[in-house]
């Protein structure tokens, strides 16, 4: 018998959650397939909507530029409300350092909060 990567047991929490968990599973196939894992509005890892933990430390990624300060090399603490997400520095106070993975992160969080909200 084929094992089927991309099924997986759905935990209580996305149960709860019907819209979550149907985009949940549809963005795990779809990365499977080729979607590019920063595009998602969910979370692979903390299985939730991206702005909901994007403040994790797990969302700073150095080497690709995702929530990290290239001018002074340190982690962008994140500030989420209703709308939108805020990237800040705390080191050298830059507002969300204007770079292509920095926008990306914004640009997901905003989405996630408006998937979010229109259940």
């Amino acid at each position: 018998m084929r094992r089927r990567a991309h099924l997986r047991l759905v935990t209580s929490s996305e149960a709860e959650d019907t819209t979550l968990a149907a985009v949940l599973g549809a963005e795990d196939l779809a990365e499977e397939l080729g979607l590019d894992p920063h595009t998602r509005v969910t979370c692979g890892l903390h299985r939730c909507w991206l702005h909901q933990c994007v403040a994790s430390p797990d969302h700073v990624i150095p080497v690709t530029g995702h929530r990290w300060c290239r001018p002074c090399g340190s982690p962008l603490d994140v500030f989420v409300d209703e709308t939108t997400a805020r990237l800040f520095c705390p080191r050298c106070g830059t507002c969300t350092p204007d770079t292509a993975a920095n926008r990306q992160v914004v640009r997901a969080c905003r989405t996630s909060i408006a998937a979010a909200h229109a259940q």
